[in-house]
């Protein structure tokens, strides 16, 4: 599946909201971020002032690894099952935080090891992934079956009115073939790379390293092409992840980055859709280290540290009111000629 270049945020809106930041009844810059990622959504709706997220949509993408049954987890495989269920029952720490921050959660089974409802396995691409230490994640027309998942997904959530997207992950395993992604993408030794994932103990930890090692060095002689390196050392909901925030910058979409997963496949979609990254903003930092090796790729600012390492979209919702609240402060507050405050170099209130 192809993706072409895509094009940045309007420029002249994002100059339209600078200028109105000025007008705001507030010294120049005292918000700080808040008011470059007011600019950023002003730019990427293409009005100013930005309007409120009605429709923030978090899509959990599901998938099992087959690297999870040799020792690289603190548990089994069968919980990404249970998980998905916990999901649809609004159970998980991201049907609640998205509850908090008025978003909507979907789950879509992409390679769980086992059946799940067909409401949100119409898009599965197979039983788990291959373990990418020893076999390829997946064959060549399954990574373009995963791809074209991820953008369908993205356009059906588009298309029924979403206006900021929001990708988690729920997979055993799924912190190593991320890790191997970034490690491989930004030349890292895996020991700098490789994190606890779900609190992997020491052996874990060493077996964890040995996989990813062993897989960056079959991952290797694809690094330079992003399809061949998904099929090789990814899994098909990394890979469904890629075209998802692929095709979220094609139609001007706006994206909050959740964790360490999310952001490997936002590296190859970057790859994949060239300025994708424009359009997307990083909800958090993980406590994986690879995690902040990525956001340093991508020239991303995470919008708040809180040492999580969930996954499911959990960084990616706890910022979002953050997000609301930069929307509010450009589009509701006074200005000084509407309040009658006097500017810094008036010696009347504007506008008197």
């Amino acid at each position: 599946m192809a993706f072409g270049p895509v094009n940045g945020p309007d420029p002249v809106v994002r100059a339209a909201a600078e200028a109105r930041q000025l007008q705001l009844t507030k010294p120049a810059g005292a918000l700080g971020r808040l008011e470059q990622l007011a600019n950023w959504v002003a730019a990427c709706q293409g009005v100013c002032p930005p309007r409120q997220f009605e429709r923030a949509r978090i899509v959990v993408f599901a998938g099992d690894h087959g690297v999870a049954r040799h020792g690289v987890s603190a548990y089994p495989s069968e919980v990404t099952a249970q998980m998905v269920g916990n999901f649809l029952n609004g159970g998980a720490a991201v049907n609640v935080l998205a509850r908090l921050a008025d978003a909507t959660v979907r789950v879509e089974d992409i390679a769980v090891d086992g059946d799940t409802a067909p409401e949100i396995s119409r898009h599965k691409v197979r039983r788990s992934s291959g373990s990418i230490d020893r076999e390829d994640a997946l064959t060549e027309a399954e990574v373009q079956t995963a791809l074209a998942a991820g953008a369908a997904i993205a356009d059906e959530e588009i298309d029924s009115g979403a206006d900021l997207l929001i990708a988690g992950d729920m997979g055993i395993g799924n912190t190593t073939p991320a890790t191997v992604l970034i490690a491989a993408l930004t030349d890292t030794e895996p020991v700098v790379a490789v994190g606890r994932g779900t609190g992997v103990d020491d052996a874990g930890w060493i077996r964890k390293t040995a996989a990813i090692r062993d897989a960056m060095w079959r991952a290797r002689p694809v690094i330079k092409d992003p399809v061949a390196l998904l099929r090789t050392a990814s899994g098909a909901d990394l890979a469904a992840m890629a075209g998802f925030l692929a095709r979220a910058a094609a139609r001007r979409t706006p994206v909050i980055l959740d964790g360490v997963v999310v952001t490997a496949a936002a590296l190859i979609a970057d790859q994949l859709a060239v300025g994708a990254r424009e359009w997307w903003i990083a909800g958090h930092r993980s406590s994986e280290p690879s995690h902040t090796i990525a956001l340093k790729r991508l020239e991303l600012e995470p919008l708040v540290e809180m040492n999580m390492r969930l996954g499911e979209g959990s960084g990616a919702v706890t910022a979002l009111p953050i997000l609301r609240a930069a929307i509010a402060t450009l589009s509701e507050m006074a200005t000084f000629a509407d309040a009658g405050v006097s500017t810094a170099d008036a010696t009347e209130p504007a506008g008197a």
